[in-house]
């Protein structure tokens, strides 16, 4: 491993564990995290004020959560098998204050049937938030699993809901 490290940051959605190797986010865990891998590829605890790589994502993460920032340009990178990886990638170009379901990711990956596997990668996301996951819902539009809790989810994609969305909501 390249000078693989871990901290722990607090973030308006909890404490986030967020691991880095080399120059590169390589994940992003939140307490209780399903799906969470074995602490051992988390390396070293690192501080993180210290470290430019964590520096870095936590300024952009509070800018994101806070409403002020959109795309995140933190250098990610991802480790898994090819399906997941091009997955990760789909879930990459969801616009900021939109959904799809993981039959429409299926289908953009040739197979409407893949639903179910891509629902797996989805699930396994290693870089929630910076790689948004949250915006996957149900072919319905319900709020489906999310690793760091379906409260978290729901609060992510209020944060993203466009303002002329909010107001014509009844709750």
């Amino acid at each position: 491993m390249r000078n693989t490290r871990h901290t722990v940051i607090d973030s308006a959605l909890d404490e986030v564990t967020v691991v880095a190797e080399g120059d590169e986010l390589t994940g992003l865990y939140f307490p209780g995290h399903r799906h969470l891998p074995n602490a051992s590829v988390f390396g070293a605890r690192a501080e993180a004020d210290a470290d430019e790589v964590f520096v870095r994502a936590k300024a952009e993460l509070d800018a994101y959560l806070a409403g002020q920032r959109e795309p995140f340009d933190v250098p990610l990178r991802v480790s898994g098998d090819d399906f997941s990886k091009q997955v990760w990638l789909l879930l990459r170009s969801i616009p900021y204050g939109q959904t799809t379901s993981y039959g429409a990711l299926a289908e953009q990956l040739g197979d409407r049937r893949l639903a179910q596997r891509v629902g797996q990668a989805v699930g396994r996301n290693p870089l929630c938030v910076f790689i948004p996951c949250h915006r996957v819902v149900g072919a319905d539009g319900s709020l489906t699993g999310y690793a760091g809790g379906l409260e978290r989810k729901r609060w992510l994609l209020e944060l993203e809901e466009p303002a002329e969305a909010t107001g014509s909501r009844l709750f």
